[in-house]
């Protein structure tokens, strides 16, 4: 993909017609932002025929687990402001950020400086596709400036960054940008033992725990160690829990289990 566009993985069913705007620019070269931000405005109007802010945009808090949202002050995970993941393990970092992405109901953004995020994996999860744009910033610069100006717009729903640690200063302007467009803004970096002060609103460290299922050849549902280790107004815990993605429903251990579907029997 090349570094001065943006796009979403290409569907066989609906294939984009429009080519990319500009060709790659040479290895280390800085951008071409006003381009860029040309193309991210097109590509949006296209997820969003409206062109209209999200309607999802009046919720103040995205629903988790009935145990999460009882222990967060918000009841759930709030829009318009910045949160942080530590990825214990690669993997199940990226399936928790996924579902926060696909719960804030829109156009979303995941940018690195080469993103591997792989969308038919990441629809498990509960994200389209459809709805995800890769931006590709080599630069950290860059990757800071697509964030700001993502987390800005009022047509986007959510945008991930993948960066190492930030300093306050920067987290803080994130964070006033997400307060003033809206979005869902997620930090997500590799774990360390002794995280820096951070200014999102809150901190997870999210891991893999131990499936529940006894078969050798089926994994069974994604598990996670869900830690909350920072929460402006709360206090940290920590929860396992799995994500079903039938009911697409994220169960804590403290939460019931739904019952599993009867299966047809084989003629």
């Amino acid at each position: 993909m090349s570094p001065s566009t943006m796009s979403s993985r290409p569907d066989p069913n609906h294939p984009d017609p429009t080519p990319d705007p500009s060709p790659d620019p040479p290895p280390g070269h800085a951008l071409d932002r006003p381009a860029l931000l040309a193309a991210l405005r097109a590509r949006i109007a296209r997820l969003d025929r409206s062109g209209a802010a999200l309607e999802a945009r009046g919720d103040t808090a995205l629903p988790l687990s009935p145990a999460i949202d009882a222990a967060l002050p918000w009841g759930g995970l709030p829009r318009a402001a910045l949160h942080e993941i530590l990825a214990a393990e690669p993997g199940a970092a990226a399936g928790f950020a996924a579902l926060l992405l696909a719960r804030a109901a829109g156009p979303v953004l995941w940018i690195a400086p080469d993103p591997d995020a792989w969308p038919p994996g990441l629809a498990r999860f509960g994200l389209s596709p459809a709805a995800l744009v890769l931006v590709r910033a080599p630069r950290p610069q860059d990757a800071l400036w697509a964030m700001e100006e993502c987390l800005r717009c009022p047509a986007i729903a959510a945008a991930l960054l993948m960066a190492p640690e930030l300093d306050l200063t920067t987290a803080r302007r994130l964070q006033l940008a997400a307060e003033a467009g809206g979005a869902l803004g997620l930090l997500l970096r590799a774990d360390t033992e002794a995280p820096a002060p951070t200014a999102a609103l809150t901190r997870w460290r999210v891991g893999s725990a131990a499936g529940d299922s006894t078969s050798a050849h089926d994994l069974g549902d994604p598990r996670w160690k869900l830690e909350l280790l920072r929460c402006r107004g709360g206090k940290p815990a920590t929860w396992h829990a799995t994500w079903r993605a039938g009911p697409g429903t994220l169960a804590t251990d403290e939460e019931p289990a739904a019952p599993a579907r009867r299966r047809r029997a084989s003629a």
